[in-house]
């Protein structure tokens, strides 16, 4: 009964996440077309979220010097890189578009897995992959020599890319992956046989791995400190943010739409994410992000009147169908707890229950 109920309040953190990272694009898109450049949004999502989540990078200030490969890592990839191709992306194309895009991440996982690691890949992920890909050809409607822009094209691509990268790097760290960012583990559990060394682990104690919450704060410093070589942020125009932003509509202050993708869009998803991973098995939990994709599309057809026609419709259904058959054919899934004979006593020291390196 207990097992039920914190299944299901990690379905529901899982859900909330999937959710608000959904509506970061929507939130963004009015800002950019009202004059913003694209790095300056990001440039203000991540600088606000990673000043909300100061007081817990002070509290675990040594992280950053006991494991500084996967702190820069997250910060340049799994955050600046992911979220600024992703913010160029939809200055070009349609929201949905983008963030339907960025799900080939797993597809090219699968392949730098298979083909650069040589390593086996089950045959349910790889028809995930196919699925997704094909579904990827409608979405962009590759018949009619690609609907939208490329340059839109190749910076969701990148964000892809991005992903990918980010993902190795938490293999590679074994469990200190724990502070992945939930929203994006689209690719976790494609590996054949790898039960319980996904991306992600429930684990964020200091003995098992580095808190996930501390390793996301301090995440957020570096891609800050990044993105401000690239964004230039005292071109801001900060005057601009009290004005009225055009949303559907309404028009709503700019400065709501930047609170919003702050404090929601990356904060709340941040944290309610990891909780979720630290309740439900990394599987599933990826398979729920799939809303994200979902949540996006909806809210900019809704709310930007980004209507994507039929196409582009049917190829998201397949890409999400895809992501779900790759990630639920994993045979990592965590099983229902039952009663169990007590261990017998080890006659030695038992070894460090560590993920192996990828």
């Amino acid at each position: 009964m207990r097992s039920t109920q914190v299944r299901s309040n990690g379905v529901g953190l899982a859900l909330l996440s999937a959710a608000a990272f959904g509506g970061s694009g929507v939130a963004a898109k009015p800002l950019i077309e009202a004059g913003f450049e694209p790095l300056h949004v990001v440039w203000m999502r991540v600088a606000g979220a990673a000043l909300v989540l100061l007081p817990v990078a002070l509290r675990h200030r040594r992280l950053p010097f006991r494991q500084p490969g996967l702190v820069i890592g997250f910060g340049l990839l799994g955050i600046a890189g992911v979220q600024a191709l992703y913010y160029l992306a939809i200055s070009r194309i349609p929201v949905g578009i983008a963030i339907l895009v960025e799900y080939l991440g797993p597809a090219l996982l699968l392949g730098w897995v298979r083909f650069v690691q040589r390593r086996r890949v089950s045959r349910s992920a790889v028809a995930g992959v196919v699925l997704a890909v094909g579904g990827m050809c409608f979405v962009v409607r590759i018949w009619s020599g690609l609907a939208f822009a490329p340059v839109g094209l190749a910076c969701a691509f990148g964000a892809a890319c991005c992903q990918v990268a980010y993902f190795l790097l938490a293999g590679h760290r074994g469990r200190d992956g724990a502070a992945a960012e939930t929203g994006r583990e689209r690719a976790n559990g494609l590996l054949d046989g790898g039960g319980d060394d996904g991306l992600l682990d429930g684990g964020g104690d200091e003995e098992g791995g580095p808190d996930p919450v501390a390793v996301i704060a301090h995440a957020l410093l570096v891609a800050t400190a990044a993105l401000t070589l690239v964004a230039r942020p005292w071109d801001i125009a900060w005057t601009s943010l009290a004005h009225q932003v055009p949303l559907g509509d309404a028009d709503v202050p700019g400065i709501l739409l930047v609170g919003w993708i702050v404090l929601v869009c990356t904060v709340v998803a941040y944290l309610t994410g990891v909780m979720a991973v630290r309740q439900l098995s990394p599987p599933v939990a990826a398979v729920v992000a799939c809303i994200e994709a979902v949540v996006g599309a909806v809210l900019a057809w809704f709310l930007l009147g980004e209507h994507l026609g039929l196409p582009p419709v049917l190829g998201g259904a397949l890409v999400l169908a895809g992501a779900f058959v790759a990630q639920t054919a994993l045979p990592g899934a965590v099983p229902e707890p039952g009663p169990a004979a007590p261990p017998a006593l080890p006659e030695q020291p038992a070894e460090p229950d560590l993920a192996p390196p990828r």
